[in-house]
């Protein structure tokens, strides 16, 4: 579609330990166009009254709502992983956000797992919310006597690319930590690529989640791709700011995370 262009969003996670009130404070103050709940174990996540009232109150849309299917949100909104989806929906459409974003099934939910391609799909036929589903990783183990092992903790796989799901995700840091290739990644997504979580890595088996452009990712050249594409999906910037001393210094790593999709993606900086 000419003239198509990307929306610029913030995960509220990108602003842990502060709360999700201020992920939204930061997002207005710089200038993003929308922000991205993930649905944790702060109050106001999980709160659909909450997070209307933030997006109200600082005028700015709620672009998606990333599903609480982490590890350390398995008993957020209950643990029946299908009844949290359905939830999430709930939550995305009275929002007015379009995509929720979810992580593959573990391999220890099994009956989930089984069902979970044929799920999502019903999922999107029933609610009319695109279930953008992330790429992951595998998972690493070593210790001083043990050679590094990988163990495959997801089910279909940690690669969407390479089932039929509609709609999916691309997580740079996860395609890092992952080794996999982001570029070809992107290519075998196609049209099906809905959601971006802009970051970087350096390759690292931990998952970093760095400020674009300090990893050793080809994240320019994705967004250049994107670009030319004229890509309409949402690029949310889902960066790790906990080690960050004071406000002032994660202020700064956000304005230059957006400064950065701006750039690479050719937008007027002044756009948001």
């Amino acid at each position: 579609m000419s003239g198509a262009r990307s929306v610029v969003g913030l995960s509220t996670s990108s602003v842990y330990p502060e709360p999700t009130e201020q992920a939204f404070a930061y997002a207005a103050e710089l200038g993003y166009d929308a922000v991205e709940v993930m649905v944790g174990m702060d109050d106001t996540s999980q709160d659909l009254a909450a997070v209307q009232r933030l997006a109200y109150a600082h005028q700015l849309p709620i672009c998606s709502v990333h599903a609480p299917c982490l590890l350390f949100t398995q008993r957020v909104w209950g643990t029946e992983p299908w009844g949290k989806l359905v939830r999430s929906a709930e939550m995305a459409a009275e929002v007015g956000a379009d995509v929720v974003v979810v992580h593959p099934a573990f391999r220890w939910q099994r009956e989930y797992a089984r069902d979970f391609v044929d799920g999502i799909a019903a999922l999107e036929e029933s609610t009319g919310i695109a279930f953008a589903v992330e790429n992951m990783y595998p998972w690493r183990a070593s210790n001083r006597r043990v050679v590094r092992r990988e163990v495959e903790m997801y089910l279909p796989g940690f690669d969407p690319s390479t089932e039929p799901y509609a709609n999916t995700t691309l997580d740079v840091s996860h395609a890092s930590t992952a080794g996999s290739d982001l570029l070809a990644m992107a290519a075998a997504m196609g049209d099906r690529l809905r959601h971006l979580h802009l970051t970087d890595g350096s390759g690292s088996p931990k998952d970093e989640h760095l400020v674009p452009g300090r990893g050793s990712m080809p994240v320019a050249g994705l967004l250049a791709t994107l670009a030319d594409r004229e890509f309409a999906g949402h690029v949310v910037l889902e960066i790790n700011t906990r080690r960050a001393p004071d406000r002032e210094a994660r202020l700064a790593d956000l304005a230059e995370s957006l400064a950065f999709a701006r750039t690479h993606l050719r937008q007027d900086p002044a756009a948001g």
